[in-house]
């Protein structure tokens, strides 16, 4: 069995529905992960958007340590016991929903969980999506993704 993301509120290649947009419900949206690899010892979940206007990115959601018998997270959450968010370029922690500049054409957002090696990342509410790319290098076992995207036409 293959490693998969699927969510209740979006497809592969959607557009984002408006719960997930920053000024219009800035919701995290449900999500599900099947074909578990063996030795999976937590998940990870990054939301990332590769177009965003700034040379680097923009990270709007980093989730660590979720246990390994978590399958789901709900829309809106809540999180499991234990699971740690990471700051976002928006600058706390937390889901931060889409909100590309007003004319700046579609705008991808990568949904990722991570099968991770480890029962706990060293990772906290103010390290950045950077630091939580940087551990998630050294214990990933597989990633699954689906993206969907959102424009701004202002």
């Amino acid at each position: 069995m293959t490693f998969a993301l699927t969510s209740n509120d979006f497809q592969d290649g959607d557009t984002l529905p408006d719960a997930q947009v920053q000024a219009k419900g800035n919701t995290s949206p449900h999500l599900a992960w099947s074909g578990v690899p063996e030795g999976t010892r937590s998940f990870a979940i990054t939301v990332f958007d590769p177009d965003a206007p700034t040379g680097s990115g923009f990270w709007h959601w980093t989730v660590a340590n979720i246990p390994a018998d978590v399958r789901e997270i709900p829309a809106g959450g809540p999180l499991p016991d234990g699971a740690v968010e990471g700051r976002t370029d928006y600058g706390a922690p937390g889901f931060g929903g889409a909100a590309p500049p007003p004319g700046h054409g579609p705008h991808r957002y990568v949904f990722t969980v991570f099968a991770v090696d480890t029962g706990r990342l060293e990772v906290t509410p103010e390290n950045s999506g950077a630091i939580f790319g940087f551990n998630l290098h050294f214990h990933t076992l597989a990633r699954a993704s689906i993206t969907a995207t959102w424009e701004n036409k202002g």
